[in-house]
Order: structure tokens, then C-alpha cells, then sequence
């Protein structure tokens, strides 16, 4: 019988690459037509309405409720003329996706007929079920009300013949059950901080914004294979699997030619994209076969954050259409790249200024200096806290890799920029500078954007990397949602500035001028923060070792990272800046645990289910397929003879059964620590026992199981292998 997964191969042996659905023009003539935009309001809303809508999105004003029925008539108005029929609020619970249910704008009336209705209550607020989305204990199951909010900063937009309106999402206490949420409320207290700050610079200056840009990485592969692989289709990785001969190890699919079933589907995914408004301009080839990278034009960051949340929707919903699935885990294939969600992050002012870019005068560069040492600053206060924000069970296969940062939290400056810190350490003192010191420091700080002209190198060894005007958070992982380390990034650099603007007014009230004053807290936190900043190979055992004796930590695993998250000072930190309650903090805590859990748990029992339904049988079916074959060469040959012809395939025999005996019992083994693990109280013990007692067994299985893979008939092994896998047909 034709096994599923030669099957499979025919299938793919018949593709023919699709042809993307894309309108006549240039993108600008369709850019964003499916966003509720600001042209859009600016046609179908009134004036007053109009007007009170842009307050809330740059002010973050109330509006009125009457106003509300307006802007919901307009919004259904438009919606409608788009061919929608359906609405939802769109939001991010704490599963890691996203969530809506879909209603129909029409209501029945009195003759039998129907009527399209869409209040500003129902545009303002829903009532979704709250009971079966994570919660951390903060909602019991027979509590079932929350409620979704419209965001307004974050613009509604059609897709799918759907209204869709991003909302937070919040307990019926009014406790935040989603990322929006505390995102949202980070980036209100990074922008009171920061502007406060600017004050000293720029008297103009009010409001600061943050901005990203994200690069997505992500694998693909054939549809027909996807489905024969039920490890894939279950946790997006495979369990199973030995490497190909050829692999990456010649470098040459980064940037190469893109495979045409892979151009078609970029083509066919940003047209989607650029309909709704999300601003993809960069694709390539990444490192590993059948890798790929898309990257947008940076925006403000909970724009950023949906319109990443809503690629990733998109990806795998066009993705379908080429007969093609989309990976988004960070390491779907283990010997070649994982992949990560670079975030990029800066400070936009409302007069245009990136804060995080040298100017061209000694002002400006004070000015870029006082925000890029204050957030070194910060990820050195709170290191644990930033590794913790990017922790999961998937991320753990990656981080450490050849193509991913360590655990270790690390800033990388590079040389000049390190230097100028140098300089600015040792020619700062904690006394009044002379004239001479003040000339001979802004003279060298107004040097500064020659410095750094094309002088910016980039270290894929490091966590968090400037890059020329912006930081590069490159230890998120590729499926994660950018709100996690956005709100902890915000949330720390905010308390870091809040800390700044306090000690240098403390010097001011003393008669210091403000320039000296500034440079004299700059220099405390150069000193202070010294130990994050390290510009060498973060992958060499040199800097585990250098790592220790600074105190820097490497928490290596999730159940350890997450940690972090329940430290004194960081319940401290988010309540302080009314971002999370200490019970949204732990709620939080307990759902990365549990989450954690459950990912090791699927993949334990799929492991399981995979070994003992299909490689063991395919590996004894194979060794009896040699045992007959013995059998028979024994009825022709004698002796010395026979064990002559016969030796090689004995000893494949021996080494088939040797092999099925390790896996049979680490499986056994495996499944009773996981039944162990169940039966423990709590989150937390319960995460740690998957992590040091289960997942250990994984890798013990997948050797023997990938030993037989080459070693049995490849006719009769069920899975679809990498080198089927790993290359776009």
C-alpha cells in the first residue's frame, strides 16, 4: 500500500506555482483603501466628529457618546460599501493570537425584511465571553463577562468581507486580559516621561512617541507535506527529523534568487497587506532553506504591534491559497536557523526628531545621548525582566543558536559609540567643570554624527543592538506578539527617565547649570550600567564566564527566565507606572507557566503518539523485511559464508532492535515523569518538572528515531523528511 507520505510527494510533484491576485497600478493607487483611515473618517464623518476622533487618537481624549453613533453609521457605512456584512471586535487575549466573533450588521424588522444598524454602543463596547480565554486565575470559569473596548488609535479595517475594530480586552473588574491593554498604558507613561525629559532640550516638544519595526522571519512549506507531518500541524515544529545532507552550510540561499512559488506568495500576501494598510516594502531569502523575511517601514508602536498581529492572519490565510503553509515557530527544523522577530525601537517627538539619531550640534547630540544612555540604563536595571518578556517554549530552541543571541541580556554600542561613553566617563567629574572642559566636551559630542557615519556595526550575537538611530531587540521570537517586550521596553526606559529627570532637577535646585548637571548624571549611569554593555561574541563559553563574574545572569529556560516577572522590583515597576496591578502582574506569571506546560505537554504525548503508531512500526516492518532476506541467504549459504554475505545486515537487524528498545523505553520513561508532573500543585512546580524532567527525553528519542530514519527503506518511513521538506517544489 502507498503510504501517506509518498502520497504527499505526488501531490507536490504536480504543483504549479499560483499566480498572485494583484490589481493594475502602483501600490500607492491602492494603499490602505481598506482602512477605516484618516481620509476615509475625513469623507464619511462630519467635521465635529471627525474633529473629536483625532483628539482621542493624538490626545487620547474621551468621545462623546452621541458622537460615537455618528462615527459608528459612517464606519458601517463604509464598511458596507467594501462588500462587508459582518463586524467584530478584533483583540489580543493572552493565548498568543488573536480573537473575534463576528456579528451581522443587519437586524429584522417588522414586514419580514431586514435593516443594516450599527450603534456607537456597539462600535464603543461588546460583551464577549470571558471564561475560556487565560486569565491567571483572575476570572473563574462561571465568570464569564469581560468586555472589549474600541482602541481608536489603531484604525478599523475590512478584511474578509468583516468590519474588524481593534479593542482592548479587560476582566468585568476591568482588569487587563489582553497585550493592548498594558501596551497602551506604557506608552502613555513612556510619553509623560520622555517628554519631560525633552523639556530641557526643546521647549516644543510635547509629545514623545515610540516607534518599531518589526522583521518577521518565517519558514514555508508545501501543503501536502504539512499535512502528513501531524508533529507540524499539532505544535509547528518538527519532533522528528534528520538533517539533510545539504542544509545551509554553503550560504546560499540568504539573499538569493526567491523560489517562485515563494515570490507568488509574497506578491499575493502584500498586496493584502498594503490594502489594509500595513507598510511591507522588504522581502527576502533568510538563512536556512526555505526561510524568508518580510519587514516593514516603521510605525507607531501599537499600530506596529496590530499590523503584526494581523500579518501573521494574513501569512497563513494566503498561504493556503498557493497550496503552501506558512511556520511561524521559532524553530520548526532542528540543524538550521530558527527564527526570530528583530523589533526595532525608537523615539519620535511631535516636531520630527528621533531621539535615538545624533544631531548635527552639541545640543542635539546632549540630547541623544541623554535618551541613549538612559536606556542602557534601563536594560541593565532590568535585564532579567527583558529576558523574561521574550520567554516561551518555543524561543527556548532558539536562543543561544548559531543565528540567535544568548539568554544573556547584553547591549551592544559599538567601538565609537563605546568610546564616546568612555570619554564622556573619565571627562565628566562630579564637580564644576571649568569652561575650558565644558568647550572641549560639546566640541567632541557636535563630532559625533561624523563618528558615526556608516561606522554603526551590527553584532548577531547580541540581545539588544544600536543600529545607527534605533534599538534592535533581537531576541524575540518569531511567533511572539511584539506587545510583550514592547510594554516591558517601554515600562523600564520610562521609570529609567523618570529616575533621570529627578536627579538632575535635585542638581538644579542646588545652582548647577543644567548642561553640567546633565552630564554629571549621565556620567553616574555610565558607570552604573558598564556591565550590560559588551561588544564581543555573546555565542563563546568566554562570555558565559565574563557574564558570571559581572553579574549578569543566563537563565536558559522559560520556568526559570519567567521569574522575572514576580520580582519585587518588577511588580514594583509596572504598578508604579499604573501599566499592571501586582494581580495582572501574577496573573500574567501564571499563564506563561501554565502555557509553558501544556506546549511541552502536546509535544510529549505527539512524540508518543508519532513513535509508537509510525516509526517503530515502520523500523520493525523494515527489519523484518531483512530478516527474511537472511532467512533466505542462510538456506543458500553455509558457514563462514553466511555470516561472510549476511554480517552487514545482522548487524542492521541488531542495531533496528537496539534502537526500538531505547525509544520504546524513553517513551515509557517520558510518560511517566509527564504523569508525575500532572499531579504536582501548582504552576510553577509544574512547569519545572516538564522542563527538567520530560523534555530532557525528547532529545534522547529523536536521536534513535533519526538514526532509523537512515538507516530504514526510505519507501517504508511514514514522515515526510527535511530534504523533502526543506525545498520549495
Amino acid at each position: 500500500m502507498e503510504s501517506r507520505r509518498f502520497t504527499a510527494l505526488q501531490e507536490v510533484s504536480k504543483r504549479t506555482p499560483v499566480e498572485p491576485i494583484a490589481p493594475n497600478g502602483q501600490i500607492s493607487a491602492y494603499y490602505g483603501s481598506n482602512v477605516f483611515g484618516h481620509d476615509a473618517m475625513k469623507e464619511f464623518l462630519s467635521e465635529e466628529a471627525f474633529s473629536m476622533v483625532q483628539n482621542a487618537i493624538e490626545k487620547g481624549t474621551s468621545i462623546d457618546r452621541k458622537i460615537a453613533d455618528q462615527v459608528a453609521s459612517a464606519m458601517k457605512n463604509w464598511a458596507t460599501g467594501k462588500g462587508a456584512t459582518h463586524y467584530t471586535h478584533w483583540f489580543q487575549p493572552l493565548n498568543g493570537t488573536t480573537a473575534e466573533k463576528h456579528d451581522g450588521f443587519f437586524e429584522p424588522s417588522e414586514n419580514g425584511r431586514a435593516i443594516e444598524r450599527f450603534s456607537g454602543n456597539q462600535l464603543v463596547q461588546q460583551e464577549p465571553d470571558a471564561s475560556s480565554f487565560p486569565s491567571g486565575g483572575i476570572r473563574n470559569t462561571f465568570e464569564a463577562r469581560g468586555y472589549t473596548a474600541w482602541d481608536p488609535t489603531s484604525p478599523a479595517f475590512v478584511f474578509d468581507k468583516t468590519l474588524c475594530i481593534p479593542t482592548i480586552f479587560v476582566s468585568y473588574t476591568g482588569e487587563a486580559l489582553d497585550f493592548k491593554t498594558p501596551l497602551l498604558r506604557s506608552l502613555t507613561a513612556l510619553d509623560k516621561a520622555a517628554t519631560d525629559v525633552c523639556q530641557y532640550f526643546d521647549k516644543n516638544v510635547t509629545k514623545t512617541i515610540a516607534t518599531l519595526g518589526w522583521e518577521q522571519e518565517y519558514f514555508l512549506v508545501d501543503a501536502a507535506l504539512f499535512n502528513v507531518r501531524y508533529d507540524l500541524q499539532q505544535t509547528g515544529r518538527t519532533l522528528i527529523g534528520a538533517s539533510p545532507a545539504k542544509g545551509q552550510q554553503l550560504e546560499d540561499h540568504y539573499w538569493g534568487s526567491i523560489p517562485a512559488r515563494a515570490m507568488a506568495y509574497m506578491r499575493d500576501f502584500e498586496l493584502e497587506c498594503h490594502l489594509l494598510g500595513i507598510p511591507v516594502r522588504t522581502r527576502h531569502n533568510e538563512v536556512a532553506p526555505a526561510q524568508f523575511e518580510c519587514a516593514p517601514v516603521f510605525e507607531e508602536v501599537n499600530l506596529a504591534v496590530d499590523h503584526n498581529q494581523l500579518l501573521m492572519d494574513i501569512m497563513e490565510k494566503v498561504a493556503l491559497r498557493h497550496n503552501l503553509r506558512v511556520l511561524l515557530h521559532e524553530k520548526p527544523y532542528a540543524g538550521v536557523n530558527g527564527s526570530g522577530k528583530h523589533n526595532n525601537w525608537s523615539l519620535a517627538t511631535n516636531t520630527g526628531k528621533n531621539l535615538l539619531s545624533p544631531g548635527k550640534t552639541p545640543k542635539t547630540n546632549l540630547q541623544f545621548l541623554t535618551f541613549f544612555i538612559n536606556t542602557i540604563k534601563a536594560v541593565h536595571e532590568h535585564a532579567d525582566l527583558l529576558r523574561a518578556s521574550i520567554a516561551s517554549a518555543n524561543n527556548d530552541h532558539r536562543l543561544g543558536a548559531n543565528e540567535a543571541p544568548p539568554a544573556i541580556m547584553s547591549a551592544f554600542l559599538g567601538d565609537q559609540l563605546s568610546k564616546i561613553l568612555d570619554d564622556l566617563e573619565t571627562s565628566v567629574t562630579d564637580k564644576k567643570m571649568t569652561p575650558e572642559q565644558k568647550t572641549a566636551l560639546k566640541m567632541g559630542i557636535g563630532k559625533i554624527p561624523d563618528i558615526l557615519l556608516d561606522n554603526t556595526d551590527r553584532n548577531r550575537t547580541s540581545p539588544f543592538a544600536f543600529t545607527g538611530n534605533k534599538f534592535e531587540f533581537r531576541a524575540v521570537g518569531s511567533s511572539a506578539n511584539c506587545s510583550g517586550p514592547m510594554t516591558t521596553l517601554n515600562a523600564i526606559v520610562a521609570e529609567q527617565l523618570i529616575k533621570f529627570k529627578h536627579d538632575v532637577d535635585a542638581l538644579l535646585e542646588k545652582g548647577i547649570e543644567k548642561d553640567e548637571a546633565i552630564f554629571q548624571i549621565l556620567k553616574k549611569e555610565i558607570v552604573a550600567s558598564k556591565n550590560i554593555r559588551f561588544e564581543g561574541n555573546g555565542y563563546g563559553d568566554e562570555w558565559k564566564a565574563e557574564a558570571k563574574k559581572r553579574g549578569l545572569n543566563n537563565f536558559n529556560t522559560t520556568p526559570i527566565a519567567l521569574d522575572a516577572y514576580v520580582s519585587k522590583s518588577s511588580l514594583k515597576l509596572f504598578e508604579d507606572l499604573h501599566i499592571l496591578s501586582h494581580r495582572e502582574q501574577e496573573a500574567r506569571y501564571e499563564i506563561a507557566l501554565e502555557t509553558y506546560t501544556k506546549k511541552i505537554q502536546i509535544e510529549s504525548r505527539i512524540i508518543g503518539d508519532i513513535v509508537t503508531n509510525q516509526i517503530i512500526p515502520s523500523a520493525i516492518k523494515y527489519q523484518k523485511t531483512l530478516v527474511d532476506n537472511v532467512s533466505g541467504m542462510k538456506a543458500i549459504f553455509d558457514g563462514a559464508e553466511f555470516k561472510k554475505v549476511a554480517d552487514a545486515q545482522l548487524n542492521m537487524i541488531k542495531e533496528i532492535s537496539e534502537r526500538v528498545t531505547i525509544i520504546k523505553n524513553d517513551v515509557e520513561t517520558m510518560t511517566e515523569e509527564r504523569k508525575k508532573a500532572n499531579n504536582l500543585e501548582g504552576a510553577k512546580k509544574q512547569a519545572h518538572a516538564y522542563c527538567d524532567k520530560v523534555k530532557p527525553l525528547f532529545e534522547s528519542i529523536r536521536y534513535h528515531c533519526d538514526k532509523l530514519e537512515l538507516l530504514v527503506d526510505d519507501a517504508m518511513w511514514p514522515l515526510p523528511k527535511y530534504r523533502e521538506m526543506l525545498y520549495l517544489k
